[in-house]
């Protein structure tokens, strides 16, 4: 499906949608079709860290992105992962105060929510206070927290130590994403794990589900 990356990495939203029609009208496993997606997004990411695509850039990709969830996520609910009604989780998402980026986020989303969790996204530039509130109220199994910036992992430690000072944090796995999370930041954020694409963030939630039960 290179014809679909490259719509969406050359930014063509009409044409990426209808080939996603056309694919899924054909019968093509809607997970090849999401793959498609992650490979254009890994494009237009390395593009924008090389200054070749700008923050329009990314915001039409996250557009083009939910918008081909829309019409995916029915076709996977309703095939191969034999997701049902019963939610096994809650997961907390957002992206950190400071970063408005929510290309991934909003796949996290997506996936999270075809996998069983019950998901409250928060949205972008999401203060640690405003984590920690919705944590009281929400009570999530799993805080995910993304930021496509280095600049984002204070915001993301900053939302750590909120929660350990309200008493949460031994009761609740925190996992950081973007593509410049790694090791070093998740030892800093002091998080749980850590993840540069939403397919692994979403082994490790099902993972933690599966130790709870």
């Amino acid at each position: 499906m290179q014809d679909l990356v490259n719509a969406v990495a050359e930014m063509m939203e009409d044409d990426a949608l209808a080939l996603t029609r056309k694919y899924l009208d054909q019968g093509i496993p809607p997970v090849d079709i999401l793959n498609a997606y992650k490979d254009a997004l890994g494009i237009v990411g390395k593009r924008f860290e090389e200054g070749i695509y700008f923050v329009p850039e990314l915001i039409l990709a996250g557009e083009m992105m939910k918008a081909a969830s829309e019409l995916i996520k029915p076709h996977m609910a309703a095939g191969e992962t034999g997701a049902g009604s019963k939610k096994i989780g809650k997961f907390l998402l957002g992206t950190v105060e400071g970063d408005i980026h929510d290309i991934g986020k909003d796949m996290v989303h997506m996936l999270m929510d075809i996998n069983g969790f019950e998901v409250r996204d928060l949205g972008v530039d999401v203060p640690a206070k405003r984590f920690c509130e919705e944590y009281k109220d929400f009570q999530p199994d799993i805080v995910g927290l993304s930021g496509l910036l280095t600049l984002s992992y204070d915001s993301m430690k900053a939302v750590v130590d909120c929660l350990k000072e309200i008493g949460a944090r031994h009761k609740v796995k925190v996992i950081i994403g973007g593509g410049q999370v790694d090791e070093h930041a998740c030892k800093y954020v002091e998080a749980d794990a850590w993840v540069t694409d939403a397919v692994t963030g979403v082994k490790y939630a099902l993972q933690w589900m599966e130790s709870k039960a």
